[in-house]
């Protein structure tokens, strides 16, 4: 009888075996190689330093919001200039980045500046230095010493892809880098590909896609280690992505190897 059933049980005995074989080529497939992961490698580990990576001032666009606030001897005249009035002296590190956005004022597309008293001054293409300076001789007629300050309102970079937490974030500090954008999302995941990270940035009404490479550490001394606002980040998978484990339920995996091992024992008996 069992020599009856023994091409049979072949067919099964290799059907189970190439089961079990597939699943545990998925489960290597899954494994992440420290390589892989880290950032910042080095075929020469004896260089510890990097060149700062350049970072020229922000150049400000049509829609920029600027939040300003006057300071002046002339107290009562001053107010009129500031965007928060009698709250002023909370500034604008005391809002958040939405609320300072209702108390700030707006470049038109034509990259012009509407102010109160002042009107229109043309500030496209300027930075914050250089628009404060151009305040600061409109108003020297008006008020007694006056003080100026501009923060731009919406620094904002969106971080994408293979991410823990992808989304669009805020930032207050003047220069925010890669890693920090990588840092505001929760790190790349294993299974994001350090070595093909994009970056979209609008220069000159073109948005251009910059390739990095965070796995080498000349990415330090790269014209796009800082970032600017309204960057995007996005994080490709890598391309083995939806081969791996994470596709696959753990419990799935286990549960298919247990039952084939099962079903090869019972036909194994004689």
């Amino acid at each position: 009888m069992f020599l009856k059933d023994l091409p049979v049980s072949i067919d099964i005995y290799r059907g189970i075996n190439i089961l079990v074989l597939v699943l545990f080529l998925c489960l290597l497939s899954s494994c992440v190689t420290k390589r892989k992961a880290e950032y910042l490698q080095d075929k020469n580990e004896n260089i510890k330093a990097f060149n700062e990576a350049d970072f020229t001032d922000y150049n400000l666009k049509p829609n920029d919001e600027l939040y300003i606030q006057v300071s002046s001897l002339d107290v009562g005249i001053a107010n009129p200039f500031s965007n928060v009035g009698n709250q002023s002296s909370s500034g604008a590190g005391g809002l958040s980045p939405y609320g300072a956005s209702l108390v700030s004022y707006t470049i038109d597309k034509d990259g012009f500046l509407l102010l109160p008293f002042i009107g229109n001054i043309f500030v496209k293409d300027k930075t914050l230095s250089q628009v404060s300076l151009i305040l600061r001789d409109s108003l020297n007629n008006i008020l007694n010493n006056p003080i100026i300050s501009i923060k731009l309102v919406n620094r904002y970079i969106s971080v994408l892809g293979e991410v823990t937490n992808p989304g669009h974030y805020p930032y207050a500090q003047e220069k925010l880098s890669i890693f920090n954008a990588v840092g505001l999302a929760g790190d790349i995941t294993d299974y994001g590909n350090r070595n093909q990270v994009l970056l979209i940035r609008n220069e000159n009404g073109k948005n251009m896609r910059i390739q990095l490479d965070l796995s080498k550490s000349d990415i330090l001394s790269s014209d796009y280690f800082n970032l600017r606002p309204n960057d995007i980040v996005y994080v490709r998978p890598r391309s083995n992505k939806f081969w791996i484990i994470r596709q696959v339920p753990l419990n799935l995996l286990i549960s298919s190897i247990t039952t084939a091992l099962l079903i090869y024992s019972i036909i194994d008996q004689p």
